[in-house]
Parts: C-alpha cells; sequence; structure tokens
C-alpha cells in the first residue's frame, strides 16, 4: 500500500537570496522567489499541499521531479482525503489542495481558484474470495443493482446480485467515512447527489479501503484505479476483483467491460469508454489564482509534468484540456 504523510524534500536555501526575494510567503512562512516561469533556474521556497489520496501518489512524482529540475524547492505533501484539502486551503493551511471531485459553488464563493491536471476513475471492488466471483464476472453488474445496493439498500445478498435467491450470503457494503472525492463520484454513479447518500460501513482512507475489501469475501467497496493495481506488474492488487459495469444492461460483461490489467482500465477511462461518473477530473486548488513558486509548480505539471502520470496510473489530459487549464492561469 501506500506510504501516507510527511513528504519533504531537503533543501539548501542561499540565505542571501532569502533576504532579496520579494514574492510572497507560503503558509508556513517561507520566502518565496518572484520567478513564476517553471523554465527558471532561481525557484525556492516551499510548497504545502494536502489533500485527495487519489492525487497523493501522483504528487509525491511530481515533487520530486519538479525538485529535481529546482533543487531549492522543498516540499510538504500530505493525504487525508479531498474534504481535508479543500478545508485547509480555504484556511490558507496550505498553498495547494489535491481535490478528487468538482468544486462546488460555495468553495469558489470562498475565494476557491483550481484547474484540472489528470483525469482518474473509481471502480467498484469485491474479494477474490467472494463466493459468486464467477458468475459476476461473467455477468457484472448493472447501475441499477449498484443502486440498490449503496442507495436504496433494497438489495441486501449477493445472491440478489446474481440472480440466484438460493444463495442468501450477506452483502458487507463499505464506504469512506472521511470526506472523499472517490466517494462523491461514486455516489454519482449510483444515483446518489453526494457522498451522504452512500449506505455502508465506513472506512477512514483508501488504503484501509481496499484492504477491508480484500480481507472480507462478503465485501463491497470501491477505489481509485491507480490504488487497485499493482503498477509494477499491471495486474490487479492480489486479493481484489472488479466487478464488470454491465455498461450497456445487456446482462452479461462484455469484454470492454472487464477489467484485470492497469492498461485496459487506462484505455477505458482515457477513451470515455468508462462511464463519468465515476471516472473524474483530478484538480488543483488554491486560494485565489496562484502565483510565484506555487504557480511555476501548477505550470510544470500541466506541461513537463504530463509525461509522468501514465507510468503513475493516472490518465493524462489532451492537448486541448491542457490549453484550457493552462489559459485558466493566465
Amino acid at each position: 500500500m501506500r506510504k501516507h504523510g510527511l513528504i519533504l524534500l531537503s533543501i539548501i536555501v542561499s540565505t542571501s537570496l532569502l533576504l532579496t526575494a520579494c514574492g510572497g510567503t507560503s503558509p508556513s512562512g517561507d520566502t518565496l522567489s518572484t520567478s513564476t516561469s517553471a523554465s527558471s533556474d532561481n525557484l525556492s521556497g516551499t510548497i504545502s499541499v494536502s489533500g485527495a489520496f487519489a492525487l497523493y501518489p501522483m504528487m509525491t512524482v511530481w515533487a520530486e521531479e519538479f525538485n529535481k529540475v529546482h533543487p531549492d524547492v522543498q516540499f510538504d505533501v500530505q493525504g487525508g482525503g479531498a474534504g481535508k484539502g479543500m478545508t485547509d486551503t480555504i484556511a490558507g493551511a496550505v498553498d495547494i489542495g489535491m481535490i478528487s471531485r468538482s468544486i462546488k459553488d460555495e468553495e469558489t464563493a470562498q475565494g476557491i481558484f483550481w484547474v484540472s491536471v489528470t483525469k482518474d476513475a473509481v471502480f467498484p471492488i469485491i474479494s477474490s474470495e467472494n463466493p459468486v466471483a464467477d458468475k459476476i464476472l461473467a455477468k457484472g453488474i448493472s447501475q441499477e443493482i449498484f443502486n440498490k445496493i449503496y442507495i436504496t439498500g433494497e438489495i441486501t445478498t449477493w445472491g440478489e446480485v446474481v440472480g440466484d435467491p438460493s444463495i442468501t450470503e450477506e452483502i458487507h457494503v463499505f464506504t469512506r467515512s472521511d470526506a472523499a472525492g472517490a466517494a462523491e463520484m461514486w455516489s454519482k454513479y449510483a444515483g446518489g447527489k453526494a457522498q451522504e447518500d452512500l449506505k455502508g460501513i465506513g472506512v477512514n482512507g483508501e488504503p484501509s479501503m481496499v484492504d477491508t475489501v480484500i480481507k472480507d469475501p462478503l465485501g463491497i467497496g470501491y477505489g481509485n484505479l491507480n490504488s487497485i493495481f499493482d503498477l509494477s506488474g499491471g495486474g490487479l492488487v492480489p486479493g481484489i476483483i472488479i466487478p464488470p459495469l454491465d455498461i450497456n444492461a445487456n446482462g452479461q460483461a462484455d469484454t470492454e467491460e472487464v477489467y484485470k490489467f492497469k492498461e485496459d482500465a487506462f484505455d477505458a477511462v482515457a477513451n470515455g469508454v468508462y462511464p463519468s461518473p465515476p471516472s473524474r477530473f483530478e484538480n488543483l486548488a488554491t486560494k485565489g489564482k496562484p502565483t510565484g513558486v506555487t504557480l511555476a509548480f501548477i505550470e510544470w505539471i500541466l506541461t513537463d509534468g504530463q509525461q509522468f502520470l501514465e507510468a503513475a496510473g493516472y490518465v493524462p489530459l489532451t492537448p486541448e484540456q491542457q490549453a484550457e487549464s493552462l489559459a485558466k492561469l493566465k
């Protein structure tokens, strides 16, 4: 599973540069260089980031790669969920919030500015030890059934899921207890409007959700693309299965609806075959338009930083989407 918490890249900052810098200050009080170009060699300061578990692994990669180009910039990157990222950003406690859902009107009214930086998706997950796993892989699960499991609570047994009343094992429904973009997107796909509409036992955090489902043969949950695939090997994390979404509601899992390898899921999201929701854009939020080293970093993410996405399990923006996000920063 992924590491959480503080990612700190050691930096030596020239005292004379700090004294002469005329830029703003980060929430942690570090003086920032006045340079706003990602190609500049004199960027310095600290960028603090918190938020979505979905974007956390990618942000650590971006921080490391940006530091190679600009060694006088240090990063403090923390997870905690999209809700924490937004709360921290509104409060001015961090420079950047990682938000794995749409930005709400009430958040923009509080001064939140945002740009999309990549695309990701939420997938349902069950244990590979599920007693009806073979039937689910053959039939898939329709959106209507997910609605009756997660929103209305009408379906409570695995027999009802596969259409076999002789199977009476109860479904153990899991959802996220922390404010999470993945939960909101899954709720919208299942027919709800917000995370609070989801039924289930609350699990705190993305890693815990995956681990909980692996250990419970009767469990069902959901997770982000980059957390349910073994990125080094390309297969699913051992112990879980993605129930195919019966997108065309024909009562069977078609080839394009079955995702056993990262490449298949990645292509489905990139090509728009996988529905949205639960696919979604991942966003970076700031309090007002970013400036200084924060602006330079986000510009770099939208240009040079896109090359690191696919290897980490994320879908790069199209050229048109990149241009749209860059134009917002001007």
